[in-house]
């Protein structure tokens, strides 16, 4: 069976939990099972439906994916561990949709998400994989933000860009996230506040940096014909590719590039067929990257993209996306997939995309030693039971 059909599966709940900057919960287990609860009380499902389970974290540890399911009183007969990062959602999504078709499992959870103490950040990033702790680490160079600025120099000459073209995407941005509840950072956020923030790493300063945060996120998927609820979301395409140019490459393009034009044959759309993208925005650099690899750029102005998603004429990270409401570890891989599937029901509150059908969400992630090695993409679309 391939993945060019997926009528016999539906999205039907995407939650995020309040991220926080400390969190008050006692471990990333507490915090997993509350984004859970409140997955399965917006599906209509109950735990004793659930045969599947998918968890994406870097602070569960030592527990597994089979922890949490005990831990949540589950039984199931398809149960997964991921470690893609920023690619971690879609890349569940996708074996979730295949275990459900295979007849593996029939209500499959995914959940993702951390809780970070200092010391825990710390452990992770210096120790985020062999090559980061033998080559990276004894330089002190500071994690990622260090690699991300020298990606956005390069980026930045070859397209003419300057720190105030990569600050207009953060503060497009926190005007979406002033609309979103759940945001950490909501105050609003002017051009010269940008320019004026500390510098981080040269180019990068404060705003261009990703906050830590603690947080979960889950989604509920499920075969079609169990589904109770009338709004629901569907899959039209999936393309991952992962480790494509071996970091041989400048990173300024992604595997998306390579995926795009197979994911929109697939999901017989085009990018200005979209009302929304959610893409992983761990950097500005990364939104345009992803946006071009994707199709979202065909002249290579970034210029003239850049104004599109500042005047709303694209939406964008309609969340706020990572830079305003936060990356709560491995739950940033499913934050814009949340985004997305509560957009196309309908549930998004002031910030919502009226009449929203169509979206692509992307992720990205894994950094080697110079940038991610993850990428995936998918389509979705809004279902009304019995309406196609």
């Amino acid at each position: 069976m391939q993945l060019s059909d997926f009528d016999d599966v539906l999205l039907t709940a995407g939650v995020e939990i309040q991220y926080q900057r400390q969190a008050t919960t006692e471990s990333t287990a507490d915090l997993l099972a509350q984004a859970f609860a409140a997955a399965l009380g917006q599906s209509g499902f109950s735990a004793k439906d659930v045969d599947g389970l998918g968890v994406a974290s870097f602070t569960l540890g030592p527990d597994h994916a089979i922890d949490m399911a005990w831990r949540l009183g589950l039984s199931p007969r398809w149960c997964m561990d991921d470690c893609h990062g920023g690619a971690s959602a879609i890349n569940l999504l996708q074996h979730a949709i295949r275990a459900i078709q295979h007849g593996d499992a029939n209500v499959v959870a995914l959940v993702s998400g951390d809780r970070f103490e200092p010391a825990d950040f710390k452990q992770l990033v210096e120790h985020y994989n062999l090559t980061t702790r033998n080559l990276l680490r004894p330089l002190q160079n500071g994690g990622p933000n260090s690699l991300f600025s020298m990606l956005t120099q390069r980026h930045a000459k070859q397209h003419g860009l300057t720190r105030r073209d990569y600050g207009a995407l953060c503060v497009a941005q926190r005007e979406w996230a002033i609309l979103n509840p759940l945001a950490v950072y909501r105050s609003r956020l002017t051009i010269d506040d940008y320019l004026e923030a500390p510098m981080v790493a040269d180019p990068l300063c404060r705003f261009d940096c990703v906050p830590v945060v603690c947080g979960a996120n889950a989604v509920i998927v499920s075969r079609a014909d169990l589904v109770r609820q009338s709004v629901n979301v569907r899959v039209r395409g999936l393309q991952c590719l992962y480790n494509a140019d071996h970091q041989a490459g400048d990173g300024c393009e992604t595997s998306l590039k390579a995926i795009a034009e197979q994911l929109w044959r697939q999901s017989h759309a085009t990018p200005e067929k979209m009302d929304l993208v959610s893409v992983y925005d761990d950097y500005p650099v990364m939104v345009l990257a992803q946006l071009a690899d994707l199709g979202f750029a065909p002249d290579g102005d970034l210029r003239a993209l850049i104004s599109r998603i500042a005047s709303r004429e694209l939406a964008v990270n309609t969340s706020g996306g990572q830079l305003s409401a936060g990356q709560a570890g491995a739950a940033g891989g499913m934050h814009g997939l949340v985004e997305a599937i509560g957009q196309l029901r309908g549930a998004a509150g002031s910030r919502q995309i009226p009449d929203a059908r169509l979206a692509v969400v992307s992720g990205y992630g894994m950094v080697e030693y110079r940038y991610g090695m993850c990428a995936n993409a998918v389509v979705l679309e809004r279902e009304l039971r019995g309406v196609r």
